[in-house]
């Protein structure tokens, strides 16, 4: 699975490609395949996102789980201030830990 990120160009807070558009929630990820780094130039030269990147991912029951501990972390949002994390877009749904 390879999932798509970036940062939102006006707010800076880290995004993921839905397949037509950037959630704040990983668990709205869509899996890119081999379209990733098209999709990632198209939208940023539409100023839609910042440095936007493929990834390694992996679908989970929870959803789509990146594969590497940096976007983990980029995904749960700061480790300083657990009160400022992510909360899921569906708060009854489970979650991973990272």
């Amino acid at each position: 699975m390879k999932l798509l990120t970036g940062n939102d160009l006006k707010t800076g807070d880290v995004v993921w490609w839905t397949g037509s558009d950037w959630s704040r929630h990983i668990a709205e990820a869509a899996d890119v395949d081999g379209h990733g780094e098209a999709i990632a130039a198209a939208e940023e030269a539409a100023r839609r996102v910042n440095a936007p990147y493929v990834i390694d991912g992996e679908a989970t029951p929870e959803g789509p789980r990146p594969g590497h501990i940096k976007d983990r972390i980029r995904a749960a949002g700061p480790t300083v201030r657990p009160d400022l994390n992510i909360k899921p877009a569906d708060p009854t749904a489970g979650g991973w830990v990272i």
